[in-house]
């Protein structure tokens, strides 16, 4: 926001350190990174360990896209700095009408994509219609996931959007949608260049553009991708860096090492094993993105032996989480018992888990006909995630647990966008995932992870339970957060008892960068707009 009195400045900038200092977001060592020295435009490098899958935000579900991907797109409505509060995007204002089926949006004026053409009221529709209209859920898993399935489906939640006028579009839904908001501030929904789009076909996820404070540069596959400064972006004296370079370091420690040497200014994946190693060196410092994920080991509930739920109970039996967090997380993490987090409403903490109890598990394997055990695949992710650091180590451990009870399992793993790919499919026996929270809501844990709308987008157990399915639309329906939360405590009960995952942790995923990072607020979504970021000399 820019004001012209200095003393004005002087007092917002008083206030934004002080407030930042109180953020349990930021940086442990120094807040938001206050500091003598003189903040600077420059090249931000970003290490993390895998590649991005693509760079069309609609058509991808990871991480990795995400955080290139949210540079490059904006939203009509956003998240707060850290945390889920709805903010103008470039969306300025909206109304919803009483029977909150109608949103009218008012939209910012005078922004370009970056490639000239006119961000607009008819960008807006032709984005929603691609998206509404194509029947993909494989193509547009999240669309499908959040918003009941595509035009003409009978779940399907947009019944229309269109442009009244060049700055205002109305969205008119079939039924009410509680996290409506929340759902198109995903990084997911971010308009895209229309022109762009029509421009390179399937090839706009290797060549974007949209209206965000930075422009795709390049892309090495398997090595970084660059963005550089938009110029001519809406938001005067943004974004503060010249450009940020994404470069993969597929293994933690060498990441680390990375940023210790001053190669690149920050990194995500920190192995807990490594924190003492971050906060023992002045010139680095640690960050902690606050929790909002589940880690978990899942079953393909239409592939045998897990077509019984007393399979999927002994195996829920047989796995020690709390070894594994002591292993592998150190003490940044906890024990996951439900499909989705403590920090979000509707978490049911009445729910009690499945001990770990290896006899109780020859009884229900004895019960399910696998009185001996058997042969089995369990895929494991081939990258670091932020509920998982090292998922090959995990696997290694469940492994070793199933073994107990006469269940062999064989290992397996593909490179990191084939193993999205293949789990969607339904190709995976069993598999080892997890979820960051995109918005903060019950809805986008329960409802997009394990409802039966979303086999082929984001269930990946291929898990169906119609009164589970009952429960979660009519919680998605209403608008009274009581009555929700007790929808969504129904829900967590059968969906523990039919046990189509074995929820393992909730983390709290470490950052680490160079003292000459300033302003980055690790975001619980895990991935944010490096807008405000800044390195100083």
């Amino acid at each position: 926001m820019k004001k012209s009195l200095a003393l004005l400045l002087t007092c917002i900038l008083a206030l934004s350190l002080a407030l930042a200092g109180c953020s349990s977001s930021t940086s442990k060592e120094d807040g938001k990174g206050g500091g003598s020295g003189e903040a600077k435009g420059g090249t931000l490098i970003y290490g993390k360990g895998g590649d991005a899958v693509g760079l069309d935000p609609a058509i991808v579900t990871d991480g990795e896209s995400f955080i290139v991907t949210q540079q490059i797109f904006e939203t009509l409505v956003k998240y707060g700095e850290d945390n889920t509060e709805i903010k103008p995007g470039l969306a300025e204002s909206w109304d919803v009408s009483d029977d909150a089926k109608t949103y009218t949006f008012k939209l910012k004026t005078g922004i370009k994509f970056h490639d000239g053409s006119d961000f607009n009221a008819d960008a807006v529709v032709k984005n929603f219609q691609r998206w509404a209209k194509s029947k993909d859920e494989g193509k547009f898993a999240y669309y499908a996931s959040m918003f009941g399935g595509f035009e003409g489906d009978e779940g399907h939640v947009i019944k229309e959007v269109k442009a009244v006028d060049a700055s205002t579009v109305e969205f008119t839904l079939n039924r009410p949608q509680a996290p409506f908001l929340k759902n198109i501030a995903m990084p997911t929904f971010a308009i895209a260049s229309p022109a762009g789009l029509e421009k390179e076909g399937d090839g706009f996820t290797k060549n974007p553009s949209g209206t965000g404070p930075f422009k795709f540069k390049s892309w090495k596959p398997g090595d970084t991708i660059e963005v550089v400064k938009n110029e001519d972006y809406w938001q005067k004296g943004l974004p503060k860096l010249d450009g940020i370079t994404f470069k993969v370091i597929k293994d933690n420690s060498a990441r680390l090492n990375a940023v210790i040497k001053g190669e690149i200014d920050l990194m995500d994946g920190l192995n807990p094993s490594d924190i003492s190693k971050v906060t023992g060196d002045d010139k680095l410092q640690l960050f902690e993105r606050p929790s909002m994920n589940v880690g978990y080991f899942g079953f393909n509930v239409e592939k045998k032996p897990f077509d019984k739920k007393e399979v999927r109970q002994a195996i829920s039996h047989l796995i020690n989480k709390k070894e594994i967090i002591d292993n592998f997380f150190e003490g940044t993490a906890e024990p996951a018992k439900n499909p989705m987090p403590p920090s979000v409403s509707g978490y049911n903490d009445n729910i009690e888990d499945y001990d770990y109890d290896v006899e109780k598990a020859k009884e229900l394997l004895k019960k399910a006909g696998y009185e001996k055990g058997f042969k089995m695949d369990l895929w494991a992710m081939p990258v670091p995630r932020p509920y998982m650091p090292d998922g090959q180590k995990v696997a290694e451990a469940i492994q070793a647990s199933l073994k107990q009870v006469g269940i062999e399992a064989n290992i397996v793993s593909y490179e990191w966008a084939a193993y999205l790919e293949k789990v969607q499919a339904g190709e995976a026996q069993s598999f080892m995932l997890g979820w960051t929270g995109d918005n903060g809501d019950a809805d986008n844990f329960l409802y997009a992870l394990l409802d039966k709308d979303n086999i082929g987008s984001n269930n990946y157990s291929r898990y169906a339970n119609d009164e589970v399915h009952d429960l979660l639309i009519e919680a998605q329906s209403t608008a009274d957060e009581a009555k929700r939360n007790e929808l969504y405590g129904k829900a967590q009960e059968i969906i523990h008892d039919d046990a189509p995952w074995v929820p393992l942790v909730h983390s709290l995923p470490q950052l680490a960068g160079s003292k000459t990072v300033k302003g980055f607020v690790p975001h619980p979504t895990g991935s944010q707009s490096l807008i405000n970021v800044s390195l100083e000399n």
